[in-house]
């Protein structure tokens, strides 16, 4: 699974960098990528929004926008608890909406090859 927060640490030149979650609003849901996940793409859903990372507690001026990018369904999954992001079928990542540390029992199952 990858990482769940955002983190901040201090580079040799004494600035800080993070690293935040990768993670997309879709029909207003949030859904954080998952690794290791052996899924089928199904059809077009529409557009999921990438919100800016918002580690530092507000957005400063330099900051990247919000992004789009297409979402698709996966298939024997709902997408209330799954949906794959991309450009292309081919190029979609798994993205699960769950909340905490526990993922939902469809998704575990997709990990364990039930």
């Amino acid at each position: 699974m990858s990482a769940a927060a955002c983190t901040a640490g201090s580079n040799s030149g004494g600035k800080e960098s993070a690293s935040c979650v990768n993670r997309f609003i879709y029909q207003d849901r949030s859904y954080r990528d998952v690794a290791n996940v052996d899924f089928t793409v199904g059809t077009k859903l529409g557009a999921a929004t990438k919100p800016p990372c918002e580690d530092t507690g507000g957005r400063e001026k330099d900051e990247e926008p919000a992004t789009t990018e297409t979402a698709y369904k996966v298939d024997g999954i709902s997408p209330k608890v799954a949906i794959a992001v991309g450009d292309t079928p081919e190029e979609a990542t798994f993205f699960a909406a769950y909340s905490g540390s526990e993922l939902p029992p469809e998704v575990q199952r997709l990990i364990d090859g039930s």
